[in-house]
């Protein structure tokens, strides 16, 4: 996402576990559930068409601040998220 982009509003479904937001008219998605106090991170799904934007990076780190302000930890049990965590280390406290 350019520094001129418009931010993204990104929406969190809590009662089907999954934030989620429209580029293009394309559906992004985070997927998640929580284990108790644990989000596990299922799914980062963005189409093709709207790939490379830094979309699924947005999603994940609202997901992960969301985690954060509810006390939870996280399991990134997707891989992007994975790879996610291993680029975003000051998050690395959150990780069970």
């Amino acid at each position: 996402m350019s520094a001129t982009a418009k931010p993204l509003d990104i929406k969190h479904d809590r009662a089907n576990a999954v934030f989620q937001v429209e580029v293009d008219g394309q559906e992004c998605v985070l997927e998640y559930r929580l284990e108790g106090k644990t989000m596990v991170i299922t799914h980062t799904g963005v189409p093709s068409p709207v790939a490379g934007r830094g979309i699924a990076n947005l999603l994940t780190r609202k997901a992960v601040q969301c985690a954060e302000a509810s006390g939870w930890k996280v399991h990134p049990a997707c891989s992007y998220a994975d790879t996610w965590f291993k680029r975003n280390t000051e998050f690395a406290n959150l990780l069970v």
